[in-house]
């Protein structure tokens, strides 16, 4: 443990919910700086720790042998104390015992996996993550294999694998992912991404576990027919309908995920969940209509990938530059997270319907006690 008084960050801050507690979490490991955090998930219905923030916040201390207090359900303020850089090459297993989001325990622990402290090749770290695998309010598992890990290794260089071994559904989740991340020994490289090019092809998966295909066909239907109207050639659409066997499942769910490929080397997603009593052409029309207002404001990236972005650009060296749609208030609260714990420097442009974000990261390697400039 270290002997340095917390940054002490308020968790009502902007958004105000976890994704400021999972950012800071990540950062105090990888800097070594504890943080202590107040009004947790403030703004939320239910605030406080739920059992999927405890557990990604237990997976955390794990990974760097943290001093950690006040982590229980409900609990409305934290103080996390890394002790160690976080040590790589090992396996480590998180489970809330819920459907809470696998991508949320991954969104805490990936970052703290990237870095080795040795230059020359090392064992990847192993993630074991159970929960849920499409949940509401957080990206679905496809999301995360389809749009978030392709950036990170076009853009960073990272070569992480995933396998979703079994899916989870609400209410009982169940779901088991398994994460392989080679760790890297020096500075993420800068970005830069502002010119996105054409599409050149969409593609998605349609699913259903513990329901009937046709419910999956009719979600591929309706987006397919929403991407079209909305000026898509039918002939880049690529949307795979698949019904889950059931050993491959808990519980019953269903959704659809799309991916647009541009000229420019991005990748833009939508996607939707599908609910009780909801037309499931209806659910694939929303994830057509999401994917499609991504790619109207002629971002480089969409907008769940634009808060999850920061914590890299933040760690890397040098300056980064990236064009968005609009800023989020996720990605207003990362920034002023990253800013909060790091010596980051974030400068945004913001214009009618994009924005530009600019980073000049701090090129952190774990051997190093400060962050190479």
């Amino acid at each position: 443990m270290t002997s340095i008084e917390p940054t002490r960050l308020d968790g009502s801050v902007l958004e105000g919910g976890g994704q400021l507690l999972r950012i800071a979490v990540a950062l105090s490991a990888l800097l070594s700086k504890p943080v202590a955090i107040d009004n947790i998930r403030a703004n939320r219905k239910s605030p406080g720790l739920r059992y999927q923030h405890a557990a990604g916040l237990q997976l955390a201390a794990e990974i760097c042998s943290a001093r950690l207090e006040g982590c229980e359900t409900a609990s409305s303020s934290i103080v996390f104390d890394p002790s160690t850089k976080p040590r790589t090459s090992k396996i480590y297993t998180a489970d809330p015992g819920t459907a809470g989001s696998i991508a949320l325990l991954l969104q805490v622990s990936f970052p703290c996996l990237v870095f080795s402290e040795s230059s020359g090749a090392t064992a990847p770290s192993g993630l074991i993550l159970r929960g849920g695998t499409n949940a509401a309010n957080a990206p679905q598992i496809d999301y995360i294999e389809h749009v978030f890990l392709p950036f990170v290794r076009r853009h960073f260089g990272l070569q992480p694998t995933l396998n979703v071994v079994k899916r989870g559904y609400y209410p009982k989740g169940g779901g088991e992912v398994h994460v392989s991340i080679p760790p890297i020994g020096e500075p993420l490289s800068p970005v830069t991404l502002t010119e996105r090019g054409e599409v050149k092809a969409v593609f998605g998966k349609s699913y259903v576990a513990g329901l009937p295909k046709s419910l999956a066909e009719s979600m591929r239907a309706g987006a397919i027919e929403s991407l079209v109207r909305c000026g898509i050639s039918h002939e880049l659409i690529h949307i795979e309908a698949v019904r889950e066997k059931p050993t491959d499942a808990v519980g019953s769910g269903s959704g659809i995920v799309l991916w647009a490929e541009t000229e420019g080397d991005c990748i833009i997603g939508g996607s939707a969940l599908g609910r009780k009593g909801i037309d499931p052409q209806h659910v694939g029309r929303d994830a057509a209509e999401e994917l499609a207002a991504n790619l109207a404001h002629g971002g480089c990236v969409d907008e769940h990938m634009q808060d999850q972005m920061i914590i890299f650009l933040a760690l890397a060296r040098g300056k980064s530059r990236i064009k968005c749609g609009p800023l989020s208030l996720h990605t207003r609260t990362a920034i002023w997270v990253a800013e909060q714990l790091s010596d980051a420097k974030f400068r945004v442009e913001e214009s009618e319907n994009s924005t530009i974000i600019e980073c000049e990261g701090i090129g952190y390697v774990p051997s190093a006690s400060e962050p190479s400039s």
